[in-house]
């Protein structure tokens, strides 16, 4: 039996994580979840604690300025 050298890469500290970044366009997606985590909690905080007779009008604005965050991280919300 001769003797058979590995082609292999070795692992190091500055290759290990490589492959698991996204390369291209996955690497500057992001979640909905993880953006504008500010204006979805004043808008939640508004719509569950709203004393009026309609939340959806009383927190217009503040559901506004949630669409208009999220539009400018490319998500579309009605």
């Amino acid at each position: 039996m001769g003797s058979q050298q590995s082609s292999l890469p070795t692992a190091t500290g500055a290759n290990m994580g490589a492959d698991l970044k996204p390369a291209g366009d996955a690497a500057a997606k992001v979640k909905p979840c993880c953006v504008c985590k500010d204006e979805k909690a004043a808008r939640d905080e508004c719509m569950l604690f709203s004393n009026a007779k309609d939340p959806q009008k009383d927190c217009a604005p503040t559901i506004e300025k949630y669409k208009i965050c999220m539009k400018g991280f490319g998500f579309e919300l009605p």
